[in-house]
């Protein structure tokens, strides 16, 4: 226990160090040697991963929780995490774990098959005792688990309804990290907990100040060894300009998601190191589908065609990305539909929609933009840049510009009725998940209301088909059928980036979008 003390008393006196160097100002001295300071787009929401809901969370939450499973370097097939190993029944529905022994939460207490009952049972339980311990509801799905059973200390048994394909990939994804939630931590917090936090990861909480700092210190139990840093320093840095003086000026050791007219000048220089991963991500426009005008599919189709993906991709995002043909990214590679056109940049094609619709003299819409978001790079310039767009064929948006999570509190779980458009992006690990999450009838962040029973079959024919040959034709039927609905704008599929100081050793972008920092190092 002196010396978790030591260790925290120290990471905070370096933390005072930074601040006393001009932060949240333009930096002008260099971080201390073994934390590092990350500049991070947004505040975090919460510190509960069965609660949040976007990836710059996760990017933090990775590195306090574990789950069930992990995914191996550099690619999104699993391996194991917290369980050592697994079985799987004949028909699909049963998983057995042998979990790991002898590693222990944050505050001290074992991890055992006892723990991760608990934490699955509080969120598929409405009426568990800690169902509901947090601002946010329980937005993710776990597919279609009916029960958990203890059957050993260390082996737990996940019971399904019916097969569900994507079941390793989400236990190995960032919600599955809830298996790793300290109960202790849930009963002693309860609703604050979201503000708390604790895991079995390789860091834990040091201090949360809104607005400033998230600090994690070094866990020097951790069950695969200590992490090489003492520290990891998560500075919510809102305005892009500012994330890039903070870069430049030694403010932060690393920038996660570069502005794209920045990426030249890091790239340029020995003192920085520039970092691109694809993966499975879209950059999108949901459309309020529940009222007029966007009820329409023809208008829904007019926006995909009024919109000039091609010249966002090139100009505003400087090739950092590629224009999305649909609702599937192509990291995705057996199940994306590569025959699938994008909309064709058409304005004559979107007035005439317009025009057939009953909109001749066009329509106005209120679209909500974020300051800065999870994978979303430039996005008040590029609501811009799709305002104008829409705005010459007819549809003229007037913009509301919101901080992150303000934003995420307007649109989840659904648009206000006068809202028509809002920006967003999401990366997934699985062709379902973004699917079952937002264009599901009635799903929990369907925020465009979009309902297709067609749709809502293939979802569900998509998440129980085992066959990785019949899985791929029903997501490439998937992808044809919501392409022409048309419930979102497909804007592009994302390379994630981020640029650090050469100091900064041993950091990867994953393709789940993560960032993991067990392994990093400063010299």
């Amino acid at each position: 226990m002196k010396d978790v003390v030591v260790t925290r008393r120290a990471l905070l006196a370096g933390v005072a160090a930074i601040s006393a160097a001009g932060l949240p100002r333009a930096g002008h001295a260099e971080t201390p040697k073994d934390v590092l300071v990350v500049g991070h787009v947004a505040e975090l929401q919460t510190l509960d991963p069965a609660q949040a809901v976007t990836i710059s969370d996760f990017r933090i939450l990775c590195n306090i929780y574990d789950s069930l499973l992990h995914y191996k370097d550099g690619s999104l097939d699993v391996e194991p995490g917290l369980a050592e190993s697994w079985t799987i029944s004949p028909d699909g529905k049963t998983y057995t774990f042998a979990l790991r022994q002898g590693v222990k939460f944050h505050d001290g207490t074992p991890f055992d098959a006892d723990a991760v009952k608990f934490n699955f049972d509080r969120v598929i339980d409405p009426n568990h005792p800690y169902h509901n311990t947090g601002p946010f509801p329980f937005v993710f799905t776990l597919g279609p688990i009916d029960k958990i059973e203890v059957t050993g200390p260390h082996t737990v048994v996940m019971q399904l309804k019916e097969p569900y394909a994507p079941a390793l990939t989400m236990l190995a994804g960032a919600i599955g990290g809830l298996a790793g939630i300290s109960p202790t931590a849930v009963k002693t917090y309860g609703k604050d907990f979201s503000r708390h936090g604790g895991g079995t990861g390789p860091f834990k909480l040091v201090e949360w100040v809104s607005g400033q700092r998230f600090v994690l210190a070094a866990n020097k139990e951790y069950w695969r060894g200590a992490p090489k840093l003492d520290g990891l320093v998560f500075r919510p840095i809102v305005d892009e300009n500012a994330r890039v003086s903070e870069m430049l000026s030694g403010g932060t050791d690393i920038t996660i998601e570069v502005p794209p007219d920045n990426i030249a000048t890091f790239t340029a220089s020995k003192n920085f190191i520039y970092y691109q991963q694809p993966g499975p991500h879209l950059w999108y426009l949901v459309l309020n589908t529940k009222t007029k005008p966007f009820n329409d599919q023809r208008v829904r189709q007019a926006a995909n065609y009024a919109i000039n993906k091609e010249a966002l991709v090139n100009d505003v995002l400087k090739g950092t990305a590629n224009v999305a043909n649909g609702p599937t990214p192509p990291a995705f590679t057996w199940a994306h539909d590569d025959a699938l056109r994008p909309y064709p940049y058409d304005p004559a094609k979107a007035k005439q929609l317009l025009a057939e619709a009953g909109y001749p003299n066009g329509i106005d819409v209120t679209f909500y933009v974020t300051e800065s978001g999870s994978g979303m790079l430039s996005p008040v310039l590029m609501g811009t840049a799709i305002q104008a767009d829409l705005e010459a064929v007819g549809i003229r948006a007037k913009i509301e510009t919101y901080e992150w999570n303000t934003f995420l509190g307007k649109i989840i779980p659904a648009l206000p009725a006068d809202v028509a458009v809002a920006e967003l992006s999401f990366m997934t690990q699985d062709p379902d998940m973004h699917p079952a999450l937002a264009l599901r009838t009635g799903a929990a962040v369907n925020s465009g209301g979009f309902s297709d029973p067609k749709v809502d079959a293939l979802i569900d024919a998509g998440r129980a088909e085992t066959d990785p040959v019949k899985r791929a034709a029903i997501y490439k039927q998937l992808q044809d059928l919501v392409h022409d609905d048309a419930p979102w704008v497909f804007i592009a599929n994302w390379k994630q980036n981020a640029v650090s100081s050469a100091r900064v050793k041993g950091f990867e972008l994953h393709p789940s979008f993560t960032t993991r920092f067990y392994a990093t190092s400063k010299t």
